[in-house]
């Protein structure tokens, strides 16, 4: 899996590229895990390059929303696949983790979230 980060109108995109499976999410916690420490609580997720994610990486999507909530910020996801969306529909965690079609939607979505 390859990540790479972006920055759009003060909130941090992480964009995934890849099947996210037991032993990738590190890579994604790690991400996380240095934002929050870095001050940035607004991050969107973009899942639009990741065909694949099994118990483990949906773990850690979880995971990481849960850090981000403690520390007083807002994850969104950006375009999941359709596997990954019913991922999401099937274990329930759409009930608490927001999806968008459209980037500008999900930054604007963080803004709005935090009081910005």
């Amino acid at each position: 899996m390859e990540i790479r980060q972006r920055t759009v109108d003060e909130v941090a995109i992480i964009d995934l590229k890849g099947k996210l499976t037991l032993g990738d999410g590190e890579l994604l916690r790690e991400q996380v895990n240095s934002l929050i420490q870095q001050g940035q609580n607004r991050i969107v997720l973009n899942l639009a390059e990741v065909p694949y994610m099994d118990s483990s990486g949906l773990g850690e999507v979880a995971r990481a929303h849960s850090v981000v909530l403690r520390n007083g910020g807002r994850l969104n996801v950006l375009r999941p696949t359709p596997r990954v969306r019913d991922l999401f529909r099937v274990t329930k965690i759409e009930r608490i983790l927001e999806a968008f079609d459209s980037e500008a939607d999900a930054v604007r979505s963080c803004s709005a979230s935090t009081g910005s």
